[in-house]
């Protein structure tokens, strides 16, 4: 797949090369959170917004492309967490709309936490919580999205590359895959994640309990990826994974909760 943005970094790094992962889906982030830019013709959708500091690799990687930040028709975010939202709160000050799940839309406005259902502190005993510590800190502090418009299960987004809502809360409430079956791609925010940022261990997964509402909600939702067709699944947190959604959500029900 092509490279739209610069070559990257040792995985400490905050920026990284923008790769299409599926067609007109592309894939930016750091070593441990991802967000994608959805590509039909010159319009273009932002999937997710990463940590604040990330926004300056999406520019470079759109000037490396003629492009601007200006070219970004809407941001569409699979869940209302700080390390998804980044820095969409300064893109909607700036005139971009923001859709979140209805669930989620209190927290997005208002900056909170979500409800965990563990403690962070057993995590601490793991050099990768201590890792993704580190690089939250140095990622900048998201700010709240004061403004946001809210979708529900089922819907067809009308923004570039038109994705279906699949809705699948545990890791939040408002927690949703985006479904794009003409290009193949399944994109799942946190429903899933192939690289567990609190354990460090690999494999399709559900988020670790210190970053869910509800681990047993988490794995019961997953019946709602099960049937989908995609020829690759992207995560927030993680490298893609190119068997079916059917073989990620096994895996993930054999790994069960962290």
């Amino acid at each position: 797949m092509r490279q739209i943005g610069f070559e990257p970094l040792s995985s400490g790094g905050m920026a990284a090369a923008a790769t299409e992962v599926a067609p007109g889906v592309h894939r930016l982030g750091n070593w441990f959170v991802n967000f994608y830019l959805l590509e039909e013709e010159r319009r273009l959708t932002l999937v997710d917004a990463g940590l604040p500091r990330l926004r300056g690799q999406l520019e470079a990687a759109l000037a490396e492309r003629g492009r601007s930040i200006r070219d970004v028709e809407a941001v569409i975010l699979t869940h209302a967490h700080s390390d998804h939202i980044g820095f969409a709160g300064s893109l909607q000050k700036e005139g971009f709309p923001v859709h979140v799940h209805e669930a989620d839309a209190e927290m997005a406005r208002m900056g909170k936490v979500g409800e965990r259902e563990r403690s962070l502190l057993p995590y601490l005993r793991n050099r990768a919580a201590w890792k993704l510590l580190a690089s939250g800190a140095r990622g900048g502090l998201p700010q709240k999205v004061a403004e946001v418009r809210t979708f529900a299960d089922g819907d067809v987004l009308d923004v570039p590359g038109r994705p279906r809502v699949v809705h699948a809360p545990g890791h939040s409430h408002g927690c949703v895959a985006f479904h794009l079956p003409d290009r193949g791609a399944l994109l799942v925010g946190d429903v899933l994640c192939t690289y567990n940022p609190l354990t460090g261990r690999r494999g399709p997964q559900i988020m670790a309990g210190a970053f869910n509402a509800s681990s047993a909600q988490a794995l019961q939702s997953l019946g709602a990826l099960e049937p989908l067709e995609a020829a690759v699944t992207l995560f927030g947190h993680g490298d893609p994974w190119r068997d079916t959604p059917a073989a990620a959500v096994a895996r993930a029900r054999e790994a069960g909760p962290s």
